[in-house]
């Protein structure tokens, strides 16, 4: 009895010792320390970092800016050009407005001129009326260079042939001694031509003979 106490006791003892705690299965290849020390010292790529870096971006918005900035300055210039040109129209519109209305005037002084030869008188009656008519003249005469200064010359030119650009007729007569067609009386004087004609000259025209 004594053998068999002394051999219980020894092979407890020469057992394998149970673990403390639990075991932890081994990391598999590839994922150790070394693999976690690549992954933080290497950031995985993604959007932000995948674009260029910060001077290729300025020099984007450098280029971005600079098309804004030519396409403002077209803009601007084609603006001003457009003002300018409804300036210039405007100012045109204007001056002939006022000028039609100042034919007016000088188609008074022609009238007066035409009719001042009907006026008679004697001796200093006489000299009046010729001074008058002179004046009146001399005020037509400074009209019609004013009109002619600004671009609208005068045409009441007779004896030249019918021009549908300058002439209107207002009738015709028969005359065997000049060409048909010939301007044969200017009933109102024409100014101007082309875009620039205030009105055409009303006139007689000449016709053959029946």
């Amino acid at each position: 009895m004594a053998d068999q106490h002394d051999e219980a006791p020894r092979a407890t003892r020469a057992g394998p010792a149970e673990p403390a705690g639990p075991v932890e299965p081994p990391e598999p290849p590839g994922s150790g320390a070394g693999t976690s020390r690549t992954s933080e010292t290497e950031p995985p790529e993604t959007a932000e970092n995948s674009v260029g870096s910060p001077v290729e971006d300025m020099e984007a918005k450098l280029a971005e800016l600079e098309d804004r900035w030519l396409r403002s300055a077209a803009e601007l210039d084609n603006f001003r050009k457009r003002i300018a040109r409804d300036a210039e129209r405007i100012r045109i519109d204007e001056r002939d407005r006022v000028t039609r209305d100042w034919l007016q005037i000088v188609d008074n002084l022609d009238l007066a001129l035409r009719h001042a030869g009907d006026t008679e008188g004697t001796g200093e009656s006489r000299l009046v009326n010729a001074a008058v008519i002179e004046g009146v003249r001399a005020v037509r005469d400074q009209a019609v260079g004013l009109l002619a200064r600004l671009g609208f010359r005068r045409h009441d030119e007779v004896g030249v042939p019918f021009d549908p650009a300058f002439h209107e007729a207002m009738g015709t007569v028969e005359n065997d001694e000049l060409p048909p067609g010939t301007v044969m009386e200017t009933v109102r004087p024409g100014y101007g031509e082309g875009e620039r004609q205030l009105r055409p000259a009303a006139v007689i025209v000449s016709t053959a003979p029946e």
